[in-house]
């Protein structure tokens, strides 16, 4: 998601960033000499951009997310809670609109997790991590059922109505997601596409 659109910062900006970050953060701390941090101006978020920290070579790979209030050291590092986010959308303030709501909806669904796990958002059935390579005729029954996300009618109060398909631990199914013109986000009851789905990476299992 976005990857085209992240700027690689170069050391000199790295350093003064960690040498703030590393006190916000628990446990493990970034070598700024090891460190990559890729940026982003989200189009929702209009006095925000988004760092992707990484540091490869610690074991396991040292990441953090983080929101950095424009032209300021103010960092909020993500801890995939749905209120980190809420604070941020009433920080910024949040700008949704009909061209950048489903870009909101990944970006949400990929930086929260709920009290049942991670809900992954699949477009297509290469977005399912398989345990083993399916059959070409279970991808092209599955491509079939599935479909990017789409935009449906507002409702009266203004919120948004997204028609999607996603997974939960191992079981797919289509649900329709609202998002208020804050940002907060809920869903309807799910309709079940297929359950047991023999997943590989871990994050489905979260």
């Amino acid at each position: 998601m976005f990857d085209e659109a992240y700027t690689k910062l170069e050391i000199e900006e790295i350093a003064s960033i960690i040498d703030v970050l590393n006190n916000q953060i628990d446990g493990s701390i970034f070598d700024p000499l090891e460190t990559t941090i890729l940026a982003i101006n989200l189009p929702f978020y209009p006095n925000f951009r988004f760092l992707h920290v990484a540091d490869h070579a610690t074991n396991p790979p040292l990441e953090r997310f983080v929101f950095q209030k424009n032209n300021t050291m103010d960092f909020t590092v993500i801890d995939w809670s749905y209120k980190t986010i809420q604070k941020i959308n009433a920080e910024a303030p949040i700008n949704l609109n009909d061209e950048n709501i489903l870009e909101y909806v990944r970006f949400y669904f990929g930086h929260v997790k709920g009290r049942h796990g991670r809900f992954i958002i699949c477009e297509t059935a290469d977005h399912i991590r398989w345990k083993e390579e399916p059959s070409a005729e279970i991808k092209r029954s599955l491509n079939q059922a599935l479909s990017p996300l789409e935009r449906g009618e507002k409702r009266p109060d203004g919120s948004f109505t997204i028609n999607a398909f996603m997974m939960l631990k191992d079981a797919l199914f289509g649900i329709q997601v609202f998002v208020k013109p804050n940002g907060s986000v809920s869903m309807s009851d799910h309709q079940i596409i297929m359950e047991d789905i023999p997943v590989l990476d871990s994050v489905f299992k979260q």
